[in-house]
């Protein structure tokens, strides 16, 4: 199905509001992003451009790169996370578990979410398999966690026009691939209803820092603005606001400063739910009750 297939268009202004609990107004969502990148193919992000446009493999500078966000990095996002009171989604390639197993035993401790991530990074396009690699992620993860995680999010946000029914097939419940809504909404699948929670390319260092080489306080700034503005319509109707990051681009010394005042702005207003996808699945399945009725 084509993606008007899965969903009709629709106006926000046209939907009943949402609530949150308590009368909150906003849900922030912070989404971890950790990644496996094969020394062995090309890297799926660079920060060293290849030399007269030639990609070489190995890429052992770009992959060292990414590398200290998992040996450096991402302990400082934990350390940050914890003294927030914060458990973050983690949107994880299921290698990680394998190859970075101390860091996924942190996440683990800690009461992350995991949700599925592919294996390892990639694009889904390029997958010879896409059934036995969604298969593979959900097992692994499954069997680390003992629990199987009901979310996904595509490497780089990609999928191809059949990926969300073999994702309802292997049990997922919610997707972060879809980003054109403030609120979650159903999309239709071959096997029944699969959510779109409001996840981000606005709010992620990867286009932000890796892409479009902005200064480290940009990410700052933004969110700020961002969360401003919803937090104000939030008086109204119940919004979501998430925040995408990954070790080797916030977790770097010259922008760890600039991700924690988010959460120091972030803790001024009481009327704030720190949730992870899972919860807010959860609560939106409640207030839209029979609309999941597969």
């Amino acid at each position: 199905m084509l993606p008007r297939e899965r969903v009709e268009y629709s106006a926000i202004v046209d939907r009943p509001p949402l609530k949150l609990p308590g009368d909150a107004r906003i849900v922030f969502w912070t989404i971890v992003n950790l990644e496996v990148w094969d020394i062995g193919k090309p890297m799926a992000r660079q920060v060293l451009a290849a030399p007269t446009g030639q990609v070489l493999l190995p890429d052992v500078a770009n992959w060292s790169w990414h590398e200290y966000g998992m040996r450096v990095g991402v302990w400082r996002f934990f350390d940050l996370f914890k003294r927030e009171n914060i458990k973050p989604t983690l949107a994880i390639n299921a290698r990680v578990v394998e190859d970075y197993r101390r860091v996924a035993e942190e996440a683990k401790r800690e009461g992350w979410e995991f949700m599925g991530h592919s294996y390892e990074q990639g694009p889904i396009h390029k997958e010879p398999d896409q059934t036995a690699m969604i298969a593979r992620s959900m097992d692994t993860l499954e069997k680390f966690t003992g629990q199987r995680p009901v979310g996904w999010l595509g490497p780089g946000l990609t999928q191809t026009l059949e990926t969300p029914d073999l994702l309802t097939a292997a049990g997922v419940k919610y997707i972060g691939d879809w980003v054109y809504d403030d609120e979650p909404t159903v999309i239709k699948t071959t096997n029944g209803p699969l959510v779109t929670l409001p996840y981000t390319m606005e709010l992620n260092d990867i286009p932000m820092m890796a892409v479009q080489h902005h200064e480290s306080d940009y990410l700052l700034k933004r969110t700020i603005d961002q969360f401003d503005r919803l937090y104000a319509e939030g008086k109204d109707r119940a919004k979501i606001i998430s925040l995408a990051i990954h070790p080797y681009l916030s977790g770097q010394p010259h922008r760890i400063k600039y991700l924690e005042q988010i959460y120091d702005h972030v803790r001024r207003y009481d009327d704030v739910l720190h949730w992870n996808g899972v919860q807010i699945l959860d609560w939106y399945k409640s207030a839209v009750g029979n609309k999941l009725a597969a």
